[in-house]
């Protein structure tokens, strides 16, 4: 399909700087197959699900993962990059998409938050060796650290790394340290947040177990990748990055049990969503997953292991904006999108949120 029928007009004051706050007061826009369409705050979330249902959240944690640092070569001047670590490749390794990645090569060290000089203070110092260079501005660092010190170092070295389009408009602060962050996050790993996620909180937790809904827990840790524009011009063209996931056979096992007994799994996040379609087998039984997910999809997918979804608002040509065409139709998306910046909702990850049915026509 080519790019362009997933392309609309995004105002750029329609993209959220900070969330919602208290985080469930954001709004949520139902979207149901036909275009019909109903104007709801995410706090409602008890009262539009039914007893019996099932809620899948992605429990990663953001990291740390956006570094600022310099190279240094014997015989040449320092020279300032930026990365961004986005997998997990060993316990000293990372692959990262970096800032000035032509300036680097295999061999060279790089000493994470320093100055132009070079110099830095040992409490705020980490360095790497580049292991390996890839395609597309992406590098492989070893760090001279591993395991949980290199976890303890990336937290005082590291910064949020803050989606683009909200990177370009304001820098990160310390609210972001929270706000990016989802209250039921233990895994770490992640350098994007699953921003569905963000709008829960405690209080309405409580309220979804009090209606009888259940709650299940995956993980998937959402790399850099998901902030990479499309540059295809075909979908047949584009080459998602993997990122890691695991589903354990108690999550599959319950998941299926709710599904035989009529209930429904809503996924909340594209990233739980993902997970699960990549879980789930031919006959549309989840099973247990531990590895790697590359999984694109488009328009004419058949889904398998969910019947509902919340989502935030996402932007135009975007790999997620074609997931969520494909789950309630182009068209009835495009019709949502439009209400959506008529009505004023904010978009992306710290925008509103929107619960989507399928299309099962």
């Amino acid at each position: 399909m080519h790019v362009s029928l997933f392309d609309f007009d995004l105002p750029p004051e329609r993209i959220a700087l900070r969330p919602a706050s208290p985080r469930d007061a954001a709004r949520m826009l139902v979207v149901r197959p036909g275009e019909v369409l109903e104007d709801r705050i995410v706090r409602d979330l008890p009262a539009l699900l039914e007893p019996g249902d099932a809620l899948v959240f992605n429990d990663t944690r953001v990291i740390p993962a956006q570094l600022e640092g310099v190279r240094l070569r014997e015989g040449a001047e320092p020279v300032r990059i930026s990365a961004t670590l986005h997998m997990r490749v060993g316990d000293d390794r990372w692959k990262a998409f970096v800032k000035g990645a032509r300036k680097l090569k295999a061999g060279d060290r790089v000493r994470f938050g320093a100055e132009e000089d070079g110099s830095a203070c040992l409490l705020g110092r980490l360095e790497a060796t580049v292991a390996e260079k890839g395609e597309d501005g992406e590098a492989t660092f070893a760090f001279d650290l591993a395991g949980p010190v290199l976890d303890e170092a990336l937290g005082t070295v590291g910064h949020i790394p803050l989606p683009p389009y909200i990177a370009a408009r304001r820098p990160e602060d310390a609210r972001d340290r929270a706000d990016y962050q989802t209250v039921y996050a233990r895994e770490d790993g992640a350098v994007a947040a699953p921003t569905a996620g963000l709008h829960i909180t405690p209080e309405l937790l409580a309220r979804l177990e009090a209606r009888g809904i259940e709650r299940h827990f995956v993980t998937l840790h959402v790399g850099a990748g998901t902030f990479l524009p499309m540059k295809a011009e075909d979908t047949r063209d584009h080459r998602m990055h993997a990122e890691i996931g695991h589903v354990s056979a108690e999550t599959a096992a319950a998941l299926n049990a709710v599904r035989a007994r009529g209930g429904r799994v809503v996924s909340v996040g594209t990233t739980s969503l993902r997970l699960l379609e990549s879980a789930v087998d031919a006959d549309g039984r989840i099973q247990a997953f531990a590895g790697p997910t590359d999984i694109f999809i488009t328009p004419g997918y058949r889904f398998r292991a969910i019947d509902a979804l919340m989502t935030n608002f996402h932007l135009p040509k975007s790999t997620l904006f074609m997931l969520v065409s494909a789950f309630s139709g182009l068209e009835t998306m495009k019709a949502a999108y439009g209400h959506a910046i008529a009505a004023d909702y904010r978009f992306y990850s710290y925008g509103d949120a929107s619960l989507l049915f399928p299309d099962l026509s």
